[in-house]
This record gives structure tokens, C-alpha cells and sequence, in this order.
């Protein structure tokens, strides 16, 4: 059984643009879904060899690297969100440029196994922070990128967000496709 504070959110705990990714989100204990998705993730990219890590599927897009790079910008900055949502900071919190945050971080000059141990421990950090919480701070709101959200509402969006970008993974780079 979903506790309170990680009961799905309902829809004014978060902006509009997050919904596809709230609604990927199965029922269920997100923060069990959140740590068996690391370990998917982990699994499904960690045995890519070089060449298909650098593969994009057309010109222009990320590589396969850089989407797991991307993953670890978003998991930042969306548990950021949560740790000062969650500490009842009111301070508006800036949106993020993702598609300016990644060839500025140079992802594929670091190579897949070294982002994907970034993203490991992220998500460890991330269950650590949402493990901590209380009802009451899974509850506090704040604003972000002109939008309010709860923290626990930020939990299902890092959810979300990674299923979306494995899902792009499998159907567009045929990553794990059969």
C-alpha cells in the first residue's frame, strides 16, 4: 500500500507540462519504482558497447550517452526542487534549458559507464531525501519554473521523466527492442 505522502498527486500539485509524466507513473509505492527503475536503467544501457552508447537516431539528436546524461541534469534538479519544497523554502525556483544544459556538459567526452555511475548515485541521494520525508513536508508546495508543486508530486515527475526517456530509448534507438 502507497503511504500518504507518496499517494499519487493530484493535478494542482503540479504544472500542466509535467502530466505525461506523472501519468506514466503506475499505481503503486513510487519510491519502490523509483529504485527497481535505477537498477532497469542501469541494466538496460550499462552493457552497451562504444560505438551504440555515441549512436544517435538522427542528426541532431543526443546520443545515447547524453540521454543518460540528461537523466542526471533532470534528477537533479527535480530533487533539488523537492529538498527545498519539502524544507518549506518559498524561493521561485528557475525552470532549466535541458536542450542548452547538454552539449554544454559534454557527456559523451566522459563515456556511458561514468554517467550511468552518476546516475546510480543520484538516485540512490534522491530515495535517501523521499525515505527522510514526513507526510507534511511530502505535502509543502513551492514554485517551479512558474508552476507550483508538491514534493511528492516531483517524485512521481522523476519517475515519469526516465520512463518517458526509456521509453524514446527503446522505440526510437532500439535500445532493447526484440
Amino acid at each position: 500500500m502507497t503511504s500518504p505522502l507518496f499517494a499519487r498527486p493530484q493535478p494542482d500539485e503540479y504544472g500542466p507540462f509535467y502530466a505525461g509524466y506523472v501519468a506514466r507513473v503506475p499505481e503503486g509505492d513510487v519510491l519502490d519504482l523509483l529504485a527497481r527503475q535505477s537498477e532497469d536503467t542501469q541494466a538496460l544501457l550499462g552493457a552497451l558497447p562504444p560505438d551504440r552508447a555515441a549512436h544517435r537516431y538522427e542528426p541532431g539528436k543526443w546520443s545515447v550517452t547524453e540521454v543518460a546524461g540528461h537523466l542526471c541534469d533532470a534528477e537533479r534538479v527535480f530533487s533539488y526542487r523537492a529538498l527545498c519544497f519539502a524544507r518549506g523554502d518559498q524561493t521561485p525556483l528557475p525552470g532549466f534549458d535541458e536542450t542548452a544544459y547538454v552539449p554544454m556538459a559534454a557527456f559523451d567526452r566522459r563515456g556511458l559507464a561514468d554517467v550511468l555511475a552518476e546516475l546510480r548515485c543520484l538516485r540512490q541521494s534522491t530515495l535517501f531525501l523521499f525515505r527522510g520525508l514526513d507526510e507534511a513536508a511530502g505535502l509543502r508546495r513551492g514554485v517551479a519554473n512558474g508552476s507550483p508543486m508538491t514534493t511528492r508530486a516531483a517524485a512521481y515527475v522523476i519517475a515519469g521523466h526516465e520512463r518517458h526517456h526509456l521509453e524514446v530509448l527503446k522505440n526510437r534507438y532500439g535500445i532493447g527492442a526484440r
